[in-house]
C-alpha cells in the first residue's frame, strides 16, 4: 500500500514563508487615495487579462512560437493556471503534434511527438536539463518526474533540434519551471504565489507554496513546496480505476546572483518524490535536478552573448511489493545519475547589406545507469547497466537580406555506450553464452536548411530540410534475462544496434493580424506540412523457439530494414478581442512505422486524427471573470497488430468537454473552478499503456476548485 507523506512541513513552510509576506502584500494592495485606486485599477486592467492563447509584452515574446519559422509551441501560465488540477497529459495532449504514452497509474510523463516516443527520440527537459531515465517493462521507454504545480510554462519543438536540446529524432520538450522574474514584478523585492486545489472523483486535496524575494541588486533567492495525495478515481461508468493513487512532496530552490548589469549567475535545485503502483508494484520514485548556470551579455558589443549551463541529475526508482504481495521482481531498484553541461554563443554583424546572426556551441550529457532487478535475482531482469554518453557541436547562421531569410545549421551528434552482461543460452542474433562487453561508439553530421520570406508582416511561409539521429540507448543494447515468473520468456543484448536516422523536411507559414474586427484584437495562425523518412528504426522482436512443455519466447531490440515514413498535418490558431477569446489545434498523421512492439509491449502510434479548441469570454469589470470550455477529440487509434492478439486492432475515438471559470479580485486571489469530463463520457485515452485492467480508464466526471493568492 501506499504510505502517504504528512502535511505537516507544507503547513508550516506556507505558514512561516508565505503567509506574513502576503498579509503585508494584501494591506499594501488597498488604495488609500484617489490616484491609488487609479493605479490599482490599472494595475487589475494588466494582471487580469487572463490570456491562454497570446502573451502580449511578455518576455517570452522573442520565442512567440508565431514569430519561429518552424514547427514550435507553448503552454503558457495563463493556460497553466486555466487548468489547475489537472495533468501535464492534459496540456500536452493539446498542442498540435504532440500526445502522451498515458498511463494512469505511473505519475511519470512521456511525450509523444508525431507517433515518437520513448528511448531518446523525443528529448524532455526540466529547466534544459535531460530527462534520460529509461526504463523496458509494460511502459513507455522513458519518463520524466515533474510536479504541475512548479511549471511555468512548456516549450515543444516538433522535428530536428540543431542547438542545444538536439540528438533527438523527432523533437524537444523543456518543462519550465517558476523562475525568480515570474514571482517578483515592478518595483517590488518580493513575490509569491500560494494555490490550493480540491476535487471530486478522489482527486482530493493538492497544495503549493512558492516565494521569491530580492534582499538587493545582486542576490535573490526562490523556494517552493507542492504536496498532493490523489486516490483511486472512478471512469465514466462508475467503476474505479484501480491503483491510480499517488502521494507527491515535491521541493524547489533557486538562487539569483546578478553582480552588474552584464553578468547573471543563477543556481538551482528541484526534488520530487512520488509514491504509487504501476507496472503492478507499489513503486516510489525520487528525482532530484540540479543546475548551475552563467551568463554573460555586454551590451555594448554584439558579438558576445555567451551562455553555460552545468547539471546533474539523479533519478531512483524502487520496487517494494506486488499489489497481491510478494512477487519475483520486488525490491528492483534503478538509478540513473546524469551530469552535463552546453556551451554557446550568438554574434550578431554585418556583411554588407546582409544581416546575420550565428549562434554556436557544444552540449554533452553522460548517463550511467546502475540497475538491481530484484532481491531474489539482481543480476537476472531485462533491465541491464551500462553507460552512455551524448556530445553535440553546432552552429547555427541566419542571413537576413530583405525580405528573406536563410538559415543553415549543422550538427555533429556523437554517442559512446560501454557496458557489460551475460547472455543467455540460445541466443538468436549469434552470441555464445556467457559474459559479454560493449564499447561502441560513432558519429553523425547532421545538417539542416530553413528558408523563410516575410513579405508582409502578416505572412511569413518557410521551408525546411533537416537530418536528425537517435543512438541506441542503454537498455536496447543491454536488455536480458528471464521474464519473472513461469512465463518461458527470455530477454537478450543486442550490441549491434545502429541508430536511428531521419530524413525529413516540412513547408509551413505563420499568419499574424491585429485589429482585424476591434482595434485590439489579435489573430495568429501556424500551419504545417511534414514529411520523415526514418532508416534503421528500432523496434521489439519475437522469436518463438519450439520446445516441451512449451515454447521459448526469444524477445530482444532490432533495427528494422528499409526506410519508414511519417508525415502530416499541424494546425494551431489562435483569436484574442479580451471580451472573447479562442484557440485551436488540429494533427492528421499517417505512417507506416513497423507494427511492431516498443518497449516490449506499448505501441506508440498516435490516432489518425486529434483535435483540439479552447473557447471562452471575459466579463464584469477589468473583464475579471473568465469563463469557458475545452474541447478535445481523437479519432480511433491503432495499438500495432502484434498487441491485438487478445483485443481489437483499433481503440475507438472519442470525444471529451471541459468547462472553467475563474476570477480575479484586485489584492491578487483569484479563484478557478472546472469541471471535467462534463457529459461523464466512458473511453480510454490514446496511447494507453495501463496493463492492470482492461476497464475504460479515462476520468469520469470531477469537480474542481483552486483557490490562488499572487502578492
Amino acid at each position: 500500500m501506499i504510505v502517504r507523506h504528512s502535511r505537516s512541513v507544507l503547513l508550516a513552510c506556507t505558514a512561516l514563508a508565505i503567509v506574513m509576506p502576503s498579509a503585508i502584500a494584501f494591506a499594501q494592495s488597498a488604495p488609500s487615495t484617489a490616484q491609488t485606486a487609479e493605479e490599482q485599477k490599472a494595475k487589475g486592467e494588466a494582471d487580469t487579462f487572463l490570456s491562454p492563447i497570446i502573451v502580449k509584452g511578455s518576455r517570452q515574446a522573442a520565442s512567440d512560437p508565431y514569430n519561429i519559422p518552424g514547427p514550435s509551441s507553448t503552454v503558457t501560465a495563463d493556460q497553466i493556471n486555466l487548468q489547475a488540477g489537472q495533468g501535464t497529459d492534459d496540456l500536452l495532449r493539446s498542442v498540435p503534434g504532440t500526445s502522451t504514452a498515458n498511463n494512469p497509474q505511473n505519475p511519470g510523463v512521456a511525450v509523444n511527438i508525431r507517433g515518437f516516443e520513448g528511448s531518446g527520440r523525443v528529448n524532455m527537459s526540466i529547466d534544459g536539463v535531460r530527462q534520460n531515465f529509461r526504463f523496458t517493462g509494460h511502459e513507455a521507454q522513458g519518463f520524466t518526474y515533474i510536479d504541475p504545480a512548479f511549471l511555468a510554462g512548456i516549450d515543444v519543438t516538433r522535428g530536428a533540434v540543431t542547438g542545444i536540446g538536439g540528438g533527438a529524432l523527432a523533437g524537444t520538450v523543456n518543462f519550465r519551471t517558476y523562475e525568480i522574474d515570474d514571482l517578483i514584478q515592478g518595483d517590488k523585492n518580493y513575490g509569491g504565489i500560494v494555490s490550493a486545489t480540491v476535487g471530486t472523483n478522489e482527486l482530493g486535496w493538492s497544495e503549493s507554496a512558492i516565494g521569491a524575494y530580492r534582499f538587493n541588486d545582486v542576490f535573490a533567492v526562490l523556494g517552493g513546496i507542492s504536496k498532493s495525495d490523489p486516490g483511486n478515481y472512478e471512469n465514466g461508468d462508475g467503476v474505479t480505476v484501480p491503483y491510480t493513487e499517488q502521494d507527491l512532496l515535491s521541493g524547489m530552490l533557486k538562487a539569483e546572483i546578478t553582480p552588474n548589469a552584464e553578468n547573471t549567475i543563477k543556481l538551482g535545485g528541484i526534488s520530487y518524490d512520488n509514491d504509487f503502483l504501476a507496472n503492478s508494484y507499489f513503486q516510489n520514485v525520487k528525482n532530484k535536478t540540479f543546475t548551475a548556470s552563467y551568463a554573460y551579455t555586454p551590451g555594448d558589443n554584439d558579438l558576445i552573448d555567451f551562455k553555460t549551463n552545468f547539471y546533474y541529475n539523479r533519478l531512483e526508482m524502487q520496487y517494494d511489493t506486488m499489489a497481491t504481495g510478494g512477487g519475483l521482481a520486488a525490491g528492483r531498484n534503478i538509478k540513473d545519475t546524469g551530469i552535463g553541461f552546453d556551451v554557446s554563443n550568438t554574434s550578431k554583424f554585418n556583411i554588407g547589406d546582409v544581416a546575420v546572426v550565428t549562434n554556436y556551441g557544444v552540449e554533452y550529457f553522460h548517463d550511467d545507469y546502475d540497475v538491481i532487478n530484484s532481491r531474489t535475482s539482481p543480476l537476472g531482469g531485462v533491465n541491464g547497466d551500462g553507460k552512455s554518453g551524448t556530445l553535440g557541436v553546432f552552429d547555427i547562421t541566419k542571413f537576413t537580406y530583405g525580405m528573406a531569410d536563410l538559415t543553415v545549421g549543422l550538427r555533429y551528434d556523437h554517442f559512446d555506450i560501454d557496458g557489460s552482461g551475460r547472455v543467455l543460452a540460445g541466443n538468436p542474433l549469434g552470441m555464445p553464452a556467457g559474459p559479454y562487453t560493449v564499447d561502441k561508439s560513432d558519429g553523425r553530421l547532421n545538417p539542416s536548411v530553413t528558408f523563410a520570406l516575410n513579405p508582409t508582416e502578416w505572412f511569413q511561409p518557410y521551408v525546411t530540410y533537416a537530418e536528425t539521429q537517435r543512438a541506441p540507448t542503454i537498455n536496447e543494447t543491454f536488455a536480458g534475462g528471464s521474464h519473472p515468473g513461469a512465463t518461458g520468456q527470455s530477454f537478450f543484448p543486442n550490441p549491434f544496434l545502429e541508430p536511428e536516422t531521419s530524413k525529413g523536411w516540412e513547408i509551413g507559414a505563420n499568419v499574424k493580424f491585429d485589429g482585424i474586427l476591434d482595434a485590439g484584437d489579435s489573430f495568429r495562425l501556424k500551419a504545417n506540412y511534414f514529411n520523415q523518412r526514418i532508416e534503421n528504426y528500432i523496434t521489439g522482436a519475437i522469436n518463438v523457439v519450439p520446445g516441451i512443455p512449451r515454447p521459448t519466447t526469444q524477445t530482444f531490440f532490432v533495427n528494422n530494414p528499409g526506410t519508414s515514413k511519417v508525415d502530416g498535418i499541424e494546425i494551431q490558431a489562435a483569436y484574442d478581442a479580451g471580451f472573447v477569446f479562442g484557440e485551436l489545434a488540429y494533427t492528421h498523421t499517417n505512417t507506416d512505422l513497423p507494427s511492431q512492439i516498443n518497449g516490449f509491449g506499448v505501441q506508440s502510434y498516435l490516432p489518425e486524427n486529434i483535435f483540439s479548441a479552447t473557447l471562452g469570454g471575459r466579463f464584469l469589470e477589468d473583464q475579471r471573470l473568465t469563463v469557458g470550455t475545452r474541447l478535445f477529440a481523437a479519432g480511433q487509434a491503432d495499438i500495432g497488430a502484434v498487441n491485438a492478439t487478445t483485443r481489437p486492432r483499433f481503440m475507438a475515438g472519442y470525444g471529451v468537454v471541459d468547462l472553467f471559470a475563474n476570477y480575479k479580485w484586485e489584492n491578487g486571489l483569484e479563484l478557478t473552478g472546472s469541471v471535467t469530463n462534463v457529459f461523464d463520457k466512458t473511453y480510454t485515452p490514446a496511447s494507453s499503456t495501463i496493463q492492470t485492467t482492461t476497464i475504460d480508464t479515462g476520468r469520469g466526471r470531477t469537480f474542481m476548485v483552486t483557490a490562488k493568492a499572487t502578492f
